[in-house]
Order: structure tokens, then sequence, then C-alpha cells
């Protein structure tokens, strides 16, 4: 055989092992979002998630340690997913108003779309540790882009005096509080619920950051 047979041979089982190892990964995923829907987080073994899968045992412990960090990594891939839609509120909308009013409604959509119960039961969750991570990079990125798309449309709309990271982090909070629960409380949740929870949750925000903006006014 050939030097650039055997050199395209090996590339090809390089390539195939490559690809196994993302069919693997994507499976245990699949398997553990459709779990942690049905039973919960905090009732969810790995056996649980291992028995959604065609896969062994050992093969799970080749890409993840614990039912933890297979949370973590459906989270980062939520975070990850998000950032378009997001990025699509920011390229509509013309005031401060419209962004907050539109992320709100675009996450509580993503959250109906992609069936995110885990991931809204782990966030709404209130005892400590037990909250959905908000230290990845993903997750930082998502805030530092919030905070800056605020920071323009204050500035655009000569608004002063508003902590920013403040008024990120409870944008972001009340987002994911609210979000869980509507989740959680709607088996089927549907278009009017969303459009009725997204009307409170961008309604409570903004009317507090006008009570912080009227009264910077003298």
């Amino acid at each position: 055989m050939s030097e650039s047979a055997l050199i395209s041979n090996g590339q090809d089982a390089c390539g195939k092992r490559e690809r196994t190892k993302a069919a693997n990964r994507d499976s245990i995923l699949n398997a553990a979002r459709q779990v942690f829907a049905e039973l919960g987080y905090e009732a969810t073994t790995v056996r649980d998630i291992i028995r959604g899968t065609d896969l062994a045992s050992g093969t799970f412990y080749n890409y993840f340690k614990s039912k933890e960090e297979v949370f973590d990594a459906l989270a980062r891939q939520s975070v990850t997913e998000f950032q378009p839609y997001l990025r699509k509120v920011k390229d509509n909308a013309d005031s401060i108003e419209d962004y907050i009013e539109g992320a709100i409604h675009a996450y509580f959509m993503f959250l109906s779309t992609y069936g995110n119960k885990e991931v809204a039961a782990r966030a709404s969750a209130s005892t400590e540790g037990d909250s959905l991570r908000v230290d990845t990079p993903e997750m930082q990125a998502v805030f530092n882009e919030i905070r800056r798309d605020l920071e323009e449309y204050l500035d655009h709309q000569d608004i002063s005096g508003i902590d920013t990271e403040y008024l990120t982090a409870a944008a972001i909070g009340l987002a994911r509080e609210v979000g869980g629960c509507m989740i959680l409380r709607d088996n089927e949740t549907n278009k009017q619920s969303i459009e009725s929870v997204s009307k409170f949750a961008s309604g409570l925000l903004l009317n507090g950051l006008k009570s912080l903006t009227s009264a910077e006014t003298p």
C-alpha cells in the first residue's frame, strides 16, 4: 500500500473515531435532557441517563464524571443556542424598553421551544448550591453582551446614574426565575401564556427602571 493510501486510511479512521465520540456525547446529552425533564434534577441518577442511551456504563464515564457535569454541559449548550436569539432582539430594538421586552420574550420562547425543563427547574431552585451556574464562560459572555447592550441603549436615551451590572443581574435573574416557574407550571406552555408571562416580567423590570430614572430627575 502506498504512503498516500496509508495516510488517507489513517485520516478516515481518525475522522470516524471523532464522529463516534461526538455521537456518543450527543446521545448522553439528549438522554439527560429527557430524563431531567421527566424525573427532575435531584431524582435523576447517572444510571437513569445511561438507560436512555444505547451505551455501556463505562462509556458514559469516558465523557462525564457525574450528572452535575452533564447538567453543566446542557446549560452551556443552552446558553450558546440562545445567543442568536438575543442578537436578533438587538437588531430589531429601538429603545431599552424594546430590548428588555424582546429579550425576555425571546428567552421564554426559547425555554418553551427547546423544552429546557431541566434547566428551568434548576434555575428556579432556591436552595444554596442548587441553582444554575452562572460562572461558566458562556454564561459570562451572555451577561457581558446584555450589559453592553443595556449601556448602549441607556447612553443613546441619555439615561445616567444606573448601575448596569446590577441592572443586568436583575434582568437575567428575573427571566430565569419567572421562566423556570412558567415551564414548571405549564406542561404545555402555549403562545398565550408566554405573552402574558413576558408582559408580567418585563413590566416589573421596566417599572423598576422607570422609578430609578425618575428618582434621578430633579
